[in-house]
């Protein structure tokens, strides 16, 4: 259905202009500021809410603003919501206004502290400036319908989120934004190369189409790419796997998401890299549907290493921000896992588990803020230990984050691994014993490693005998952020109803196009 008024680009251009006022107020505002982007970048979330409620996401809901370049061959570019972008608009809106809450504290003590060293940063203006902007670009990136459109604001996303951690990071900040920046400008160079390969044969960049209100896709490149699709296919994938950090192109992704100021790690990792899973089902599965079934083996098998190796490397970090960020690999896996399987069900649980990671991972880089903060810098858990009796609702909302990750009820992670373990086993149906155990050894093998990195590492930081002098607990707005978004995430759980049928319906959709 078309929207009655374009609520897209309004969610687009608020926080935005939220933004340049920030830039001209004063930083005693920035309290304020905080605020009033929470309140614009919620939107989304509260009109995919009401669009749950009358039973219109399964058709999709596009903006009544259209741009048509079909004679320029790139195509129409809409913004829309469907029953696959639902779940990513909702984990974006939802984290980024929270985060934003959560930043103004946390920002105005990293940009004090870096003034007592000596340096000159930008206020507090120019930080929610950045912030919004990269926010929003996320968002246009779930509500895109075109290659050239997603890519538009994915290089949105790497510009500003490349300024932020080069005007307010931790360490040789400088030099881990270059990094970062060339190794997502590759990523990008490679997924706009492969999309403009396409975009000449099909003399459109259009990979959704909207009729009758209805969300459609375009025939699958194959016919038209000939012997060319499965290399137009690989770049692509390769771009993507890139931006995901999957095992073998994550090298860039502890040196940034750790050393990135907190608020922004919190969108970094769990936010930005799951976009990269998302386009692979809204874009490249539509377009190659027989070059992704050629390779599903190999995929599930990259999934499984990749959710190994980041809980396995996870498990030997001393620092508690890198060792989230070699947790987000892991993660990553499973939305990997789930789209390999190319089934419906698993297809579904790697959508959700986008939204199972984004609040759970975000909670946990909170908790880590709360402990840089209040504790002078901490961040070495071999420094940690009995944070709990000190900081217990804080505890309390760790623990919740790490339920999300483990897939524990009554998190919303457990309806995401859930999926992707039916996934899973329809991808390999247990016609022979060989099946059986290949099916059970890599899951066991998978949620173990998971498991195991989660609670022993809450363990080692909130339970034994306390190693610092820490302070009391005072609840105050800054932790109440951290612990009202984890409860959040467990609410959800209750709410999984409305998130099931719309996304079940884009997932069949989907596999649909694979005959």
């Amino acid at each position: 259905m078309y929207a009655g008024i374009p609520i897209w680009y309004i969610s687009l251009v608020l926080p935005v202009l939220v933004g340049i006022v920030a830039l001209f107020a004063s930083e005693k505002h920035g309290r304020a500021i905080s605020w009033l982007s929470a309140l614009t970048l919620i939107i989304p979330m509260i009109a995919t809410a009401y669009y749950w409620a009358v039973n219109a996401v399964s058709n999709g809901v596009v903006d009544p603003w259209v741009l048509h370049l079909e004679k320029y061959g790139l195509g129409t570019f809409y913004l829309f919501m469907d029953g696959l972008s639902a779940p990513i608009v909702v984990g974006v809106s939802l984290v980024t206004a929270f985060v934003a809450v959560y930043a103004y504290k946390y920002m105005a003590t990293r940009i004090e502290e870096m003034r007592e060293e000596g340096e000159n940063p930008p206020g507090l203006g120019r930080f929610f400036f950045l912030y919004n902007v990269f926010a929003v670009a996320m968002l246009g990136m779930g509500l895109s319908s075109n290659l050239l459109e997603f890519y538009f604001f994915l290089e949105i996303s790497l510009i500003s989120s490349f300024l932020l951690i080069a005007y307010y990071g931790y360490g040789d900040r400088k030099k881990i934004a270059l990094l970062y920046f060339i190794w997502a400008h590759i990523a990008g160079a490679l997924f706009i190369a492969g999309s403009l390969v396409y975009g000449h044969y099909a003399h459109s960049l259009d990979v959704v189409r909207i009729v009758s209100g209805k969300v459609t896709y375009v025939s699958p490149a194959d016919e038209l790419l000939g012997s060319a699709a499965r290399i137009v296919a690989g770049v692509m994938l390769l771009g993507l796997f890139i931006k995901m950090a999957v095992l073998g192109v994550h090298m860039w992704l502890p040196y940034a998401h750790a050393e990135a100021p907190t608020p922004v790690s919190a969108l970094l990792s769990p936010n930005l890299i799951g976009l990269a899973g998302y386009a692979i089902v809204r874009f490249v599965l539509p377009l190659f549907p027989a070059e992704l079934k050629s390779i599903h083996g190999y995929l599930i098998l990259l999934a499984v290493s990749t959710i190994i190796y980041g809980g396995l490397v996870a498990l030997r970090q001393t620092d508690f921000k890198r060792f989230l960020a070699y947790s987000s690999v892991s993660q990553m896996g499973y939305l990997l896992l789930g789209i390999a399987t190319l089934t419906a069900y698993g297809i579904g649980g790697a959508i959700l588990h986008y939204l199972t990671h984004a609040i759970g991972k975000a909670v946990l880089f909170m908790v880590a803020g709360v402990f840089i903060t209040e504790e002078h810098g901490l961040r070495d858990m071999t420094r940690m230990g009995g944070l709990a009796k000190y900081y217990p609702f804080t505890a309390a909302a760790a623990l919740l984050g790490f339920m999300h990750l483990v897939g524990m009820p009554p998190t919303l992670g457990m309806w995401s691994e859930l999926l992707i373990t039916i996934g899973v086993v329809k991808a390999y149906p247990a016609v022979n014993t060989g099946n059986v155990i290949l099916v059970a050894t890599m899951l066991l093998l998978a949620y173990g490693v998971s498991a195991g990195y989660a609670f022993i590492t809450m363990r080692k930081v909130f339970y034994g005998r306390p190693r610092e002098g820490y302070k009391h607990e005072v609840l105050d707005g800054f932790k109440t952020t951290v612990v009202i978004l984890a409860v959040l995430g467990v609410l959800l759980f209750l709410g999984i109803a409305p998130l099931m049928a719309p996304l079940k319906t884009a997932s069949q959709q989907i596999i649909s196009l694979l005959g």
